[in-house]
């Protein structure tokens, strides 16, 4: 059991535990279990704890192709899911986008303001005066009759088909760095050619995300696959990892967000 905490992070323990539990019941009761919604990190870790395990398979889904926050299905061997056991939900937002525009936050806010936790909302897509977001589907009535206006602008709420998602292609732009270790002050000077005095500043005001965690500590140790969310720079990704230089500093491969 230890081998498997060991390939994460401590404050991973709790989510690896329930990931653990999920796995567990599904063996037990031989029916499929479906998480809410899970970011990229959490994904991740679903993935690595169930591994290639003959009984239990698992696939994620959020809604459209590209989407980010997914939710999970654990299944036996048995079953065969289709988009319908993800239980998903699609609105659009309508709001007089002629006079007002919303950003990604403003939305968020919002919704959380209903008194429900971030994971039982998927991905909000912005795009062409069109707001669109997914949601738990059991919770489509309570959200319909509750969301009534995003900051003080009214606003109402048509249910779509999933098909009828706004397309979001995301476009990474990798850059290659090197690096004199993996500290978390170290990886995103080398991303936005700022200063390690700059970043260290940034990261200890609060205002650097590390998987959609905030992280205080300069020294964080990062690894492939951590997404930073950095107010004012947008958002980057470590990509890979790509072993030392002679002078024995780290190669990595960087993507920003455009």
């Amino acid at each position: 059991m230890d081998s498997i905490y060991q390939h994460f992070r401590p404050d991973e323990k709790e989510f690896i535990d329930q990931v653990l539990a999920w796995k567990q019941y599904v063996e037990d009761a031989y029916a499929p279990e479906l998480t809410d919604f899970l970011d990229p990190r959490m994904q991740r870790i679903v993935n690595t704890v169930t591994g290639n395990h003959d009984a239990v398979s698992v696939r994620a889904f959020g809604g459209y192709r590209e989407s980010e926050r997914k939710r999970m299905l654990l299944f036996p061997d048995y079953f065969s899911p289709d988009e319908e056991d993800f239980h998903l939900a699609l609105f659009e937002v309508h709001y007089p986008a002629k006079f007002v525009s919303f950003e990604h936050k403003h939305v968020l806010g919002s919704l959380m303001a209903l008194g429900l936790k971030r994971e039982k909302f998927g991905d909000i897509l912005i795009g062409e005066g069109r707001i669109q977001f997914f949601a738990a589907a059991e919770l489509s009535d309570f959200i319909q009759m509750e969301f009534r206006q995003i900051g003080k602008t009214p606003v109402t709420l048509t249910k779509m088909q999933l098909g009828e998602a706004i397309g979001q292609q995301q476009r990474w732009l990798e850059k290659q760095a090197t690096v004199s270790s993996l500290r978390l002050d170290a990886i995103l000077s080398a991303v936005y050619n700022i200063s390690r005095q700059k970043t260290r500043m940034l990261i200890e005001h609060g205002l650097v995300k590390v998987n959609w965690k905030t992280v205080e500590d300069p020294a964080f140790q990062c690894g492939e696959g951590d997404t930073f969310s950095t107010r004012g720079y947008g958002r980057s990704r470590l990509i890979r990892v790509e072993g030392k230089t002679k002078k024995e500093k780290w190669r990595m491969v960087a993507g920003i967000l455009k």
